[in-house]
């Protein structure tokens, strides 16, 4: 990690705090975490002041620490310490100012230890002698400032989603009738390995009318000789991560399931061909759902698309009347579906880089085709 880029982060985020009235957030969000100083192990928190940026962890990850921080102090803490009693004890020895923030993704029984431990002690405050230090949740602050990419994180989602390509191209080779959900999951986050990036989230295969369930786990069900396929996936390279969808048919597909499948297709291009800088997200998902309601099929419920970086989801969202705007340096995904019970599933799923004038598809090269290709049997 580049300590310009980390230190510009920081400048950021301590502006955003300022505008509330904090010199202090503490950060328990493992993406937040590495977002801030580079580390990108478990377990661990980081405080951000005026003045520094710590990191907070243990024994297990010291040497790990060492090496991926950028710009940041290490605090040890003792293995059988947690977290809370922890960094609530550093932040004694900081004497901080009156109002500490805490990310709003912080558990409740963390948050309530941090109090106890901490909140109501004397702070360190010029115009009251009798100050005590309050906590505070504050929401989406590094989400916010995350949700624009600087070059090198588009560098490795593109790398992420080239590695993500292949690995799909290297795997629909070896599909044919008889072969499991779970076999063709495995077989997918294998060829991530091998390509040298691990899976961003866990992998959903689902043949024939699984597909009806977007969120469907795999199974030991087998694809069949006339069958269809519905692969979401998705390679993390260097903590970044891409989100794919891809639907294919094994023999003729039927007229129904190739109309569901165009339908689809049209939905996704057009809210593809809305984005730019400085539309609202709510304009985008729109257009999608505008073509499956026009062409008499069910449109899907969830949203037509998400940010993703560091996590799989993140700002912004694509959803009904969302008037949130886009901004150049975004990277989202756009994926319509139509499902049906019982019947089928059809989803297609591109990762887009917004841009000043438009946008560009960074998952374009991923196999795209109504057939399935390179079958071998």
């Amino acid at each position: 990690m580049d300590k310009k880029i980390i230190k510009k982060r920081i400048k950021g985020i301590l502006h955003d705090l300022a505008n509330k009235s904090v010199k202090c957030l503490i950060v328990t969000n493992p993406a937040n975490v590495t977002y801030t100083t580079g580390f990108m192990g478990g377990d661990s928190w980081a405080i951000i002041t005026e003045r520094s940026v710590y990191l907070l962890t243990d024994s297990r990850y010291t040497e790990q620490a060492q090496k991926e921080c950028v710009g940041c102090k290490i605090i040890l803490r003792p293995d059988s310490l947690p977290l809370a009693p922890a960094l609530a004890e550093k932040l004694k020895q900081l004497k901080l100012s009156k109002t500490v923030a805490v990310e709003k993704s912080t558990s409740i029984a963390d948050f309530e230890l941090l109090k106890k431990e901490y909140h109501g002690l004397p702070a360190r405050d010029t115009t009251a002698k009798m100050a005590v230090v309050q906590l505070k949740s504050v929401a989406n602050v590094i989400e916010t400032i995350r949700s624009c990419k600087d070059s090198s994180e588009i560098t490795s989602i593109k790398t992420a989603s080239r590695i993500a390509a292949k690995a799909l191209k290297q795997t629909l080779g070896y599909i044919k009738p008889g072969i499991t959900e779970n076999e063709l999951a495995g077989m997918l986050n294998f060829q991530f390995r091998k390509l040298g990036a691990t899976s961003s989230f866990e992998t959903i295969v689902a043949f024939g009318p699984n597909a009806s369930r977007p969120h469907h786990q795999p199974s030991k069900r087998k694809l069949g000789k006339k069958d269809t396929i519905l692969l979401d996936f998705g390679a993390k390279y260097n903590g970044y991560c891409c989100d794919i969808t891809r639907c294919f048919a094994v023999g003729r597909p039927t007229p129904f399931y190739k109309k569901v499948y165009d339908t689809v297709q049209k939905a996704q291009t057009a809210a593809i061909k809305m984005i730019k800088s400085g539309i609202e997200t709510g304009k985008v998902d729109d257009a999608a759902r505008n073509v499956i309601r026009k062409s008499d099929l069910p449109v899907y419920g969830h949203g037509t698309g998400h940010g993703l970086g560091l996590e799989i989801h993140e700002l912004p969202y694509l959803k009904i009347k969302s008037k949130v705007i886009l901004k150049t340096g975004q990277i989202i995904t756009v994926e319509p579906g139509v499902y049906i019970p019982g019947k089928l599933g059809v989803r297609i799923e591109d990762d887009i880089l917004v841009t000043e004038t438009g946008c560009e598809i960074l998952t374009r090269n991923c196999p795209h085709s109504l057939l399935l290709p390179n079958r071998k049997d």
